[in-house]
């Protein structure tokens, strides 16, 4: 992704940031939780200018035969590009970049213009054992865009230039769409013609449909939408030894799918140049509201009927008792009558026993579709949800949540700003094993942030994504950094919750992908054998490893 605006050390663009005015209660509940100084010191990140970068490893013919196959102008070698293109958005990948550390950076970043040049480029980095790391829009928080450590050169290759949507099968609902399109580009082309995706990731802004694919993405509604590999129909691959197509139908009996094979591939067998996806009108409304439950296991309930019994939600988040607190946490002050109301609201929620920072946990439910269609399901699921406590709070939670949906990553700059170490992590599981994942996971978090002087530390989980069998749990930790070791100290506690959430019986990833990060854990979840299988296709279908190595497979 090349805008100029773009922030090289952290998310999103310059010109946006969480907004905490009008939030007074933010900082001191923060730092309570955290056993912050009362004084934060503010530690901004190294201006470009100082960071410094080993010299690209392309010498000058290698690069002048490189320009002459892609153009002079779609070859870069200058430092904002090679900086961008290093990391993700992981954690660690921002502690280094914030510090103006970037051991591995590319060598040089491309931006082929078509799929004639994705394959000219490979053809040509195999001949020359050239590494290539596809990247889409740099947000992956698993490692899965940092060229490694390996005296082979390293080329990026950013599909930015391929964002365009091929074409729009109305009857059949299906569009064709280049890989490098980002979230807004896709759904500005489909609105357009009167369709959605409908994925919505947090990234959504700065991610691209082949990221999603490659990484197994799951968005925000995809509890009515589905997981991208529900969407995607067939893809185009380039890999070094040809191009593969899957069959554009909608289902198959010709033996295991290929496509299966490259949602979920994070770049290691090939490039994904375009997708044929299954899309939907645009819905007429989308009513999302919340609601409150005394207990977790209370609005888990809820959440099982709706799945099993209906009606299924296109959107479920049900927000363990510490998030439901950090959200009132952060909630705006209001004044004159609005203010009023709130105090009342407070005092008759309490009263209910619906305290949030007691056990009170927040459900936001919702539906899209055509406006007398949702009415009916409303009634329904109010029904079901009332039937296990749940009290409801009406369409204001729900308007709020849409506002700031995409804008929260923006607070983890904030709050790197100030030493305070914050990631994300996420499985998913049966229903009956859930409650047994979350109080193993988030209880081997705590015990590691206490461990490697992270302080009391806070822990707090959603339930993000549901299905008829199951869900997901999606935690987000803070603690104190470790000055000086802030990476080991990460380390650590990823260490201990990866154990902890193959020990309980959880997945190791349900939408972030595997990436370097998870590597070494991938046969714990596949087997030894499903590992030798893994590896026998990428021998095939990379045989001199050019692509991705060390990504998806421990290199």
């Amino acid at each position: 992704m090349d805008l100029p605006n773009l922030r090289w050390w952290g998310w999103g663009t310059l010109d946006r940031t969480f907004p905490l005015e009008g939030r007074p209660h933010f900082w001191p509940t923060l730092k309570e939780w955290l056993g912050l100084p009362e004084e934060l010191t503010e530690r901004p990140p190294v201006p470009l200018e100082a960071v410094r970068l080993r010299p690209s490893r392309l010498d000058d013919p290698v690069l002048a035969s490189l320009r002459r196959l892609l153009g002079e102008d779609t070859v870069r070698l200058d430092l904002r590009a090679r900086v961008e293109h290093a990391f993700g958005k992981a954690y660690r990948d921002l502690v280094r970049a914030r510090a103006g550390m970037f051991p591995n950076p590319p060598d040089a970043v491309v931006y082929p213009a078509d799929e004639g040049q994705v394959a000219a480029l490979i053809s040509w980095a195999v001949d020359r054992e050239i590494l290539l790391i596809p990247f889409g829009g740099g947000s992956t928080v698993l490692g899965a865009v940092e060229p490694p450590e390996d005296d082979r050169p390293a080329i990026t290759v950013d599909l930015a230039r391929m964002d365009q949507l091929r074409w729009l099968d109305r009857v059949s609902h299906l569009a064709c769409i280049q890989a490098g399109a980002t979230g807004p580009e896709v759904e500005a082309q489909l609105n357009a013609q009167g369709f959605t995706l409908g994925h919505f990731p947090q990234s959504f802004e700065f991610s691209t449909l082949g990221g999603w694919i490659a990484t197994r993405a799951a968005g925000q509604t995809s509890t009515g939408y589905g997981k991208i590999e529900d969407m995607t129909q067939a893809v185009r691959m380039v890999t070094p030894v040809g191009v593969v197509e899957t069959r554009n139908t909608p289902a198959t009996a010709t033996g295991p799918r290929l496509l299966d094979l490259f949602v979920g591939s994070e770049g290691t067998l090939g490039i994904i140049t375009e997708a044929v996806m299954r899309v939907r009108p645009l819905p007429e409304v989308q009513d999302y509201r919340g609601f409150l439950f005394r207990r977790l296991e209370d609005g888990i309930a809820a959440l099982r009927d709706l799945m099993q019994a209906g009606p299924r939600p296109t959107i479920a988040r049900l927000s363990d008792a510490p998030e439901t607190a950090a959200f009132a946490a952060l909630a705006h002050t209001h004044s004159g009558l609005r203010a009023l109301l709130d105090r009342v609201a407070e005092w008759y929620l309490g009263r209910k026993g619906l305290t949030p920072g007691d056990e009170a946990c927040f459900l936001l439910l919702g539906y899209d579709g055509p406006a007398r269609e949702v009415r009916a399901l409303w009634r329904r699921a109010t029904a079901v949800c009332r039937d296990h406590g749940g009290f409801p709070l009406g369409r204001r939670f729900g308007e709020s949540w849409k506002r700031e949906r995409f804008v929260h990553p923006y607070l983890r700059d904030t709050l790197l700003g100030v030493g305070v170490m914050v990631d994300t992590l996420e499985t998913a599981t049966t229903w009956s094993n859930l409650m047994h994942l979350y109080e193993v996971m988030t209880g081997a978090v705590r015990a590691a942030l206490c461990e490697t002087d992270g302080g009391p530390g806070y822990v707090m989980t959603h339930i993000s994504h549901i299905y008829p069998w199951g869900g997901s749990l999606y935690t987000t930790f803070l603690g104190r950094q470790a000055v000086g070791a802030e990476i080991e100290q990460w380390w650590t506690v990823k260490r201990a919750a990866t154990e902890a959430i193959l020990a309980a019986g959880g997945t190791l990833s349900h939408h972030h992908g595997i990436g370097r990060d998870h590597a070494s854990y991938l046969d714990g979840e596949i087997g030894p054998v499903g590992l030798r299988a893994l590896r026998a296709i990428k021998d095939a279908l990379d045989p001199m490893g050019v692509m991705n190595p060390g990504v998806l497979l421990k290199a």
